[in-house]
């Protein structure tokens, strides 16, 4: 009897495949069109594969047609995949190995203009920062990952849980413009530093894994089914008290849960799934501190 062997990805994943593809050409076209020709810096691993790649050139090591940075990019995030392994799910794996690949052939092969498109530099970071940004959105909203220091502070935070992924991916940027600002004329920092600011102003704006949400459901009939499956799909754990309704008078249970505002859409699903007629209220821009897991989707 032959054995059926599992696919790569479920069938539904391919098509956010898809979409995080549409996202991983735009960010590495803001950054190659817009950004490198400027003579600008990323943050995060992008930046160190960049700072990395000028070294590399300053040293005599040029392939013609080809962006080192790019082939750099994928040396670096190697370690953080081999890190990651343990800790995430066998989708999220394989889709962050496609985007990690995918990010750096395109940084290495998206032809990088002779000069600047855009010769005003301070139009041009914001044109690059605004079009990488969305970039970066579309494939995070798609469950896609370029690897990077965001996987890396992840792991980190759930060992340190007073060390944010956002503290973690800010001392990488302090480290990657600090080196721009010893080895680079100012300007050079000011622009990188913007570009990247808008970036994750515009990531901000696309993708929503990173805003926290408390949602409160108050239900009659299959609480516990509700309870079982909050912590099976989405990891995250319940608090449940019994209270009376104001209306009825009837005893009702209600459940209190904390997720991603990336996860609300799992989170009512399940909901409607068990019990359509559920009353449930979702509040975002929760400042949460203790065991609250940063989770890679």
């Amino acid at each position: 009897m032959t054995k059926q062997h599992e696919p790569l990805l479920p069938r539904s994943e391919w098509k956010r495949v898809a979409l995080g593809m549409v996202g991983f050409v735009i960010y590495a076209s803001g950054m190659n069109l817009f950004i490198v020709p400027l003579g600008l810096y990323s943050g995060g691993f992008t930046g160190i594969a960049q700072l990395l790649r000028t070294l590399v050139e300053t040293l005599g090591l040029r392939f013609p047609g080809v962006d080192l940075a790019g082939v750099i990019y994928w040396m670096i995030n190697a370690p953080m995949i081999l890190l990651a392994y343990k800790a995430i799910n066998r989708t999220y794996l394989v889709k962050m190995l496609i985007g990690v690949s995918a990010t750096s052939v395109l940084l290495a092969l998206i032809p990088v203009p002779a000069q600047p498109l855009v010769e005003e530099p301070l139009t041009g970071c914001l044109l690059g920062g605004i079009i990488g940004g969305f970039g970066v959105g579309t494939y995070l909203k798609a469950g896609c990952s370029s690897g990077g220091s965001e996987v890396l502070g992840i792991l980190f935070s759930r060992k340190h849980p007073n060390l944010s992924v956002g503290k973690f991916n800010l001392t990488v940027n302090i480290g990657v413009f600090g080196t721009c600002l010893l080895l680079f004329d100012p300007t050079v920092t000011i622009y990188s530093v913007i570009s990247s600011v808008v970036t994750n102003l515009m990531t901000d704006r696309v993708h929503s894994q990173n805003i926290n949400v408390e949602a409160i459901i108050i239900s009659k009939v299959g609480n516990q089914e509700i309870e079982q499956r909050i912590m099976a799909e989405l990891g995250r754990g319940i608090t449940y008290w019994t209270a009376k309704g104001g209306y009825t008078g009837e005893d009702v249970d209600v459940l209190y849960t904390v997720c991603s505002k990336y996860e609300v859409a799992h989170l009512r699903r399940i909901v409607h799934d068990i019990n359509p007629q559920a009353f449930m209220v979702v509040k975002e821009g929760l400042s949460i501190r203790g065991n609250f897991t940063r989770k890679l989707h």
